[in-house]
Order: structure tokens, then sequence, then C-alpha cells
């Protein structure tokens, strides 16, 4: 059992909102982090949805009051130091971009009592990138979570050679202690177990699609009749939404630009940001999707 009790979420995106929301259904006080009360604002919409979405999919317990009571757990902050004042524990899921993340972390460094843990939930790149920015390595190392947490409950932890090992056991038995299944990692990867599966196999959708060669609805009905699998890429690209794998194509190299351009060009430019903004490969006003 671990000795954490407060938490932190840093950044209230659609898989910051959930890591957050599972946490304070699991018990835990959770502080929602992000850079203004504008951003707050429409977290709080985000987060009413999801215990909306948390009854319809019959998660344990929801239906009979757990979420409504999960909501009361949370409390918002656009102020980091007040944020990070008194938690055990920090979860980064800010912008996939390691500039803004080594920034965030030089001043969480700074704020965070001795005693917290930070933990990024990163998709790509490794803690290492990231540990000298923190001010405590000792206490740093990687905890991903896949996309729809209360369905999908996988939580990957991840450290570097600094991580203390006591601190790892902590993470992997918070991870229990919110419903995940904890998956430890036992050296450095980029992309961890989840994503140095799913990345490459994306980015052949859109590399299908943006060729010219088949348009993503049709990729979709391939990978799901040939394979069995409920989803197809470009479902999937919905729901993680588009900007995070924008953001992986921006700084993947000169061969990954196109694809980023393309998404960029032809979905983001225009408000397509996936299932949280109501449309993205589909429409999701409708009954398309």
């Amino acid at each position: 059992m671990s000795s954490i009790t407060r938490v932190t979420v840093l950044g209230t995106g659609v898989l910051g909102s959930q890591i957050a929301f599972q946490t304070a259904y699991s018990g835990f006080q959770v502080t929602a982090y992000d850079i203004s009360d504008d951003v707050i604002d429409s977290a709080k919409k985000r987060f009413d949805t999801l215990v909306i979405t948390y009854k319809e999919d019959g998660v344990a317990g929801a239906a009979e009051g757990k979420a409504d009571e999960a909501l009361t757990r949370i409390r918002f902050s656009s102020d980091l130091a007040e944020a990070v004042a008194d938690a055990d524990l920090v979860i980064e899921a800010i912008p996939e971009v390691l500039s803004i993340k080594q920034d965030t972390y030089r001043k969480l460094g700074g704020l965070a009592p001795e005693k917290t843990i930070f933990a990024t939930n990163s998709s790509t790149l490794l803690p290492s990138d990231l540990k000298d920015s923190t001010g405590r390595p000792a206490k740093f190392l990687a905890l991903h979570f896949a996309n729809q947490v209360w369905k999908y409950n996988t939580a990957e932890v991840m450290g570097t050679s600094d991580t203390d090992p006591a601190v790892f056991d902590e993470i992997v038995a918070f991870a229990g202690e919110i419903g995940m299944v904890p998956i430890p990692i036992h050296k450095e990867k980029a992309g961890y177990v989840l994503n140095s599966l799913l990345v490459p196999f994306l980015n052949a959708s859109y590399a299908l699609a943006a060729g010219g060669y088949a348009e993503p609805k049709d990729i979709d009905n391939v990978w799901r009749i040939g394979t069995g699998a409920p989803l197809g890429p470009f479902q999937i690209t919905d729901i993680i939404g588009l900007t995070t794998p924008y953001n992986i194509l921006s700084h993947a190299g000169p061969e990954a630009k196109p694809l980023a351009e393309w998404l960029k060009a032809n979905y983001i430019d225009q408000g397509k940001l996936g299932i949280s903004t109501g449309a993205g490969f589909y429409d999701y006003t409708s009954t398309e999707a």
C-alpha cells in the first residue's frame, strides 16, 4: 500500500482530466491544475462529462453516486505553487513537447515540497530526457496511462537509473490503488510498451490516408474486419485527440513532418481535434462514427 493521499495532476486535457477523475474516483484528494482560469472552466465541463460517461459505461458504483462523489474530491487551480503546495504526488500530463515539459519541471522543482514524487505521463519521451530538470531525479519517473482509463486501465511505470527503487515500488502500488493494472518496465524504452506498438501502427494509417491510397473510414474498416479489433486507427486517434499525434510527429524528424502537416492542414486547422471537439476523422454530432 502506498503512502500517497494527495495528488496533483498538471494538465486538464483529455487524458489529464481522466487521470484526475479516476484518482478522485478511487478516493484520493486531487488538485487539477492548468495554466489559466479560462482553461479550467473548459476542463470543468470535461469532468462533468466524465461523471455521465462513468455511469453510461457501467463503471462499478458510478450509478450509485460514486461518480458524483468523485467531483467533490477535485479542486481546481491555475496557480502552480498553490496547486502543488501539499502534494504527495504530481502527475504531469501537459503537451508532448520537450521544452515545455522541461520548463515546467524547473518551476515545479522549486515549488513542490521535498516529499513530493514527480511522475510524467509522457507518451514518447524518456524520463531521462526530463530528470535533470526536476531537481529531484531520485523521486522522478514515468507513469503512463492509456486513453479511456476507466476501460483500458494499464499504467506503465518506468524509472531512470537515478529513480529510487522505493519510489518506483510506491508508484506501482499507487497505480493499483486507483484501479489500474501496473506494468513495471525494467529499463527505459521510448514509447514504453503500449506506444511502441501503437505509434507505428497509427503512423502507417496516416501515411495511407495522406498518400491518397484509401479513405480513413475504409482503412478503419479493413483493420476491424481483418483483425476483429473493435476500433480502427482513425477511431483510436479521435479518442486520443489529434493534437497528441501531431506533436509527436512534429518532433519525430523530417520524414514525419509531411504527416504532421497533413493532420494540421486537413483537420487541426479546421478545429477537428477528435471526440472532445465533436469532430475529427469522424463527425460526432451525427451518427457517422
